[in-house]
């Protein structure tokens, strides 16, 4: 079951642990929980909801899973964890195992009163330092200039070519499927290294390239970066993950040259429908607090209340504001940037990451963003040093394109 270490310097895996780690990340890429729990028929829910008022949404409808979840979670339950090799490799693994079991859990009670409990059990709630950060945003930050949306999915699919492009003139197997479908409940995703796009994806030219850049140079490249670790789990991601994830997601948004106001009220709007969506709100009432209160346009408004009742209630979105926020904080504090493209984990495996690298079984990720290519990158990250998730945001777009990035 042991296999070569993927990149010089490092080692393979003992031999247990080894076939412990190729499991879990097989089940973890058989168990596409974010599709699972992804609603279908979304433009004749709005349809449904505009015509009654604005009053009432039939149930969400998903596809039906088509794993056996009884018997993946009897496969992942009976992995010899006690037999791993090393104490530092079972911790990490043993806590893989523990995540996958509670999504497994989550998929299961899709609909049913038990789902916002697994929910919080998996992603967390919403805290009360977070749900103030979320309301100050939404008082304090203001639009941006508004721009037309003047680009659609083909120039969003030429620009996803060009940076994988870009990529494998430094590694040659850099590669991203991608699947354009009209009812996959986002504009734009990444699940299990493929890139979802909306067939009617519409939006602002100035945010292609910082859209682009938070799929594509985020996720896709610490998937790619992490497949290549003695670590399978780096590339599917260490327990925990999504925070990170997507602050880094969000933070290369503003790196790359535009994170609009209106962006960051999405993040803390998405934390106040997860909190009432916690307390046994509707589609219609979080619709309402974010359109008539906080003055969402009503696709946005719209959009946001159905990805919080996902499932019966995913509590998922509260860990993008989240995650920025730690980053930061983070960041501020003096933690090293380039490091956290070395795979998929938390802020808190720092520490683990570290003794994983002194026992050869992590090395320095082998792709950088290509933003980070950027001539004024390191006074840019400088100055993300300095500041507060509040204050992360432009109020007007740049001069220069932000899809223009270095060649």
């Amino acid at each position: 079951m042991s296999r070569e270490a993927a990149t010089p310097g490092t080692r393979a895996l003992p031999r247990i642990a080894a076939g412990v780690d190729a499991a879990l990340a097989s089940i973890d890429a058989e168990l596409d929980w974010l599709l699972a729990l992804s609603p279908l028929g979304t433009d004749a829910l709005w349809d449904e909801f505009d015509a009654s008022g604005r009053t009432r949404v039939s149930p969400l409808r998903y596809a039906e899973p088509a794993l056996d979840l009884d018997a993946t979670r009897r496969r992942l339950l009976a992995l010899p964890m006690d037999d791993i090799e090393s104490p530092l490799l079972a911790g990490v693994l043993s806590e893989k195992q523990r995540e996958l079991d509670r999504t497994i859990e989550l998929v299961r009670l899709r609909g049913t009163d038990g789902f916002i409990a697994a929910s919080i059990d998996l992603f967390g709630g919403v805290e009360a330092g977070l749900l103030e950060l979320a309301n100050r945003i939404l008082a304090e930050v203001a639009a941006s200039d508004p721009l037309p949306a003047d680009s659609g999915v083909d120039e969003v699919v030429a620009a996803v070519e060009a940076e994988v492009a870009w990529y494998r003139t430094q590694a040659p197997d850099f590669g991203l499927e991608i699947t354009i479908d009209a009812d996959i409940g986002s504009l734009m995703m990444v699940s299990h290294g493929r890139l979802y796009l909306d067939a009617e994806l519409r939006l602002p030219r100035a945010r292609v390239q910082p859209l682009v850049q938070h799929e594509v140079g985020t996720h896709v490249v610490t998937r790619y970066n992490g497949a290549r670790q003695p670590l399978r789990q780096l590339a599917v991601g260490l327990a925990h993950y999504d925070p990170l994830q997507e602050g880094l997601g969000v933070l290369a948004e503003y790196l790359c040259g535009y994170l609009p106001g209106e962006r960051l009220r999405i993040l803390a709007a998405r934390v106040l429908a997860a909190d009432m969506a916690i307390h046994d709100a509707g589609i219609p009432a979080i619709f309402a607090c974010l359109h008539e209160d906080h003055g969402f346009a009503t696709d946005d408004a719209f959009d946001v209340a159905v990805r919080a009742l996902r499932g019966g209630g995913l509590t998922k979105d509260a860990v993008y504001l989240r995650g920025l926020r730690d980053l930061l904080d983070d960041l501020r504090g003096g933690g090293a940037f380039e490091p956290l493209f070395a795979g998929k984990f938390a802020l808190s495996h720092r520490v683990v990451l570290q003794q994983l690298a002194e026992a050869g079984w992590v090395a320095p990720p082998a792709l950088l963003p290509r933003y980070t290519a950027a001539d004024d990158f390191a006074q840019a990250l400088a100055h993300c040093r300095t500041l507060t998730v509040d204050a992360l945001y432009h109020a007007h777009p740049p001069r220069t394109p932000a899809q223009e990035v270095p060649a």
